[in-house]
């Protein structure tokens, strides 16, 4: 991260000295954002930390790897002091509600399998929080993520971590072309996690050692069922398991409680065959299983594209890229065709297996790192 003589940025940039650049670091309390306003800090700039209280504090005390809980804002907060730079709590509670938690639990009951990480960042940490960034004249905006910014010959790209394993792309395709001009990404490049928390243990940070965050903040264990009852109570309604030649198998107790490609928990146990859930009819509410087969899927509609490649999205009628349809599969050879500015249809190379409504399907240049934006997986016309 050292100032470049050369072309006289500095690590983030910008043609001034780091102490005359103001940089805001969204601090969720764990090691990553943690690490980035320290080696900031060390590095002469003028950092904010700014860590988001997006939940109630009690339960968020009583519950151990989430982000931006309680005791990650305790955390932040020591870091902060510890590295001798201001730090800020927002309550974006409310904003956190309606913008993800809602629309999260509507996702559910419409028997979608929706990405409410996605969701606060998009409509949260890069548009609210952002714009309380450039509220206090910060030059620009730094996060904890695992991904690249690189200036490309006209305007910043995103691209894939250079861990692999650690690669957050997927979480990360709804970020804007004026978003990706403001915001950085300071661990993108380091080559594991374990060089994160060596420079953790190097700053003497006391979260050096903290575990990762694995559930969904909001989501105690897992359990999306339970939160979605609290939320919309009555929402689990009983119905019937049915197989897709017609033959009623059992009952439920809920669709919220199954998704696409479920295999366990059915409760239909004794049948000769593997069945998985290959459709969920809400309406009827019915959780429609079948052979493994029926999962396969060529064809995928997306809608609310945001597009990050050269060009207009439009400009031309299809394009070879890749795609993940899943954050934890790899991605596959696709045929990419705009049918709007905001809507297309993802041809797959090879078929995918429980392609779920709700998912994100996001696209990457064929050969290489590169992010070229994405969209949301919906039931189509």
């Amino acid at each position: 991260m050292a100032l470049d003589s050369a072309d006289k940025l500095n690590s983030l940039g910008f043609a001034k000295p780091p102490s005359e650049t103001r940089v805001v670091v969204a601090m969720s309390g764990g090691v990553d954002s943690s690490v980035v306003a320290a080696e900031l800090a060390r590095e002469g700039y003028d950092v904010v930390g700014i860590t988001l209280q997006l939940y109630d504090h009690g339960a968020a005390l009583a519950k151990k790897g989430a982000c931006c809980a309680g005791r990650d804002i305790h955390d932040a907060r020591r870091v902060a002091e510890e590295m001798g730079f201001p730090h800020y709590v927002l309550d974006y509670e409310n904003v956190f509600r309606d913008a993800v938690i809602d629309e999260f639990a509507e996702s559910y009951l419409g028997g979608a399998t929706p990405v409410p990480c996605i969701r606060c960042n998009e409509r949260v940490k890069f548009k609210d929080l952002l714009e309380t960034a450039r509220d206090l004249d910060a030059d620009c905006m730094a996060t904890g993520h695992y991904i690249q910014r690189k200036m490309g010959a006209d305007r910043a790209e995103l691209h894939c971590a250079a861990d692999a394993s650690r690669d957050q792309s997927y979480f990360l395709f709804s970020t804007t072309q004026e978003q990706l001009d403001y915001l950085r990404f300071p661990l993108g490049h380091l080559p594991s996690k374990d060089d994160t928390r060596a420079l953790a243990a190097k700053h003497g940070l006391p979260v050096a050692d903290k575990p990762d965050s694995q559930d969904i903040c909001f989501v105690p264990d897992g359990n999306y069922a339970s939160v979605i009852e609290k939320l919309r109570p009555g929402a689990a309604e009983p119905g019937e398991i049915v197989h897709a030649d017609g033959r009623v198998l059992g009952t439920h107790k809920g669709v919220i409680h199954y998704t696409i490609g479920q295999r366990r928990g059915l409760g239909i146990g004794g049948l000769s065959e593997p069945l998985y859930v290959v459709k969920l009819d809400v309406e009827a509410k019915r959780v429609i299983v079948g052979p493994k087969e029926l999962l396969s899927t060529r064809t995928v509609p997306v809608r609310e594209v945001n597009w990050l490649g050269d060009g207009g999205f439009t400009d031309v009628a299809e394009r070879e890229i890749s795609v993940k349809v899943r954050s934890t599969r790899p991605p596959r050879e696709a045929i990419l065709r705009p049918l709007s500015e905001t809507e297309a249809e993802v041809e797959l190379l090879t078929p995918e297996e429980g392609v779920s409504p709700g998912q994100a399907c996001v696209f990457y240049e064929t050969a290489g790192t590169r992010v070229l934006g994405g969209g949301w997986i919906w039931r189509g016309r």
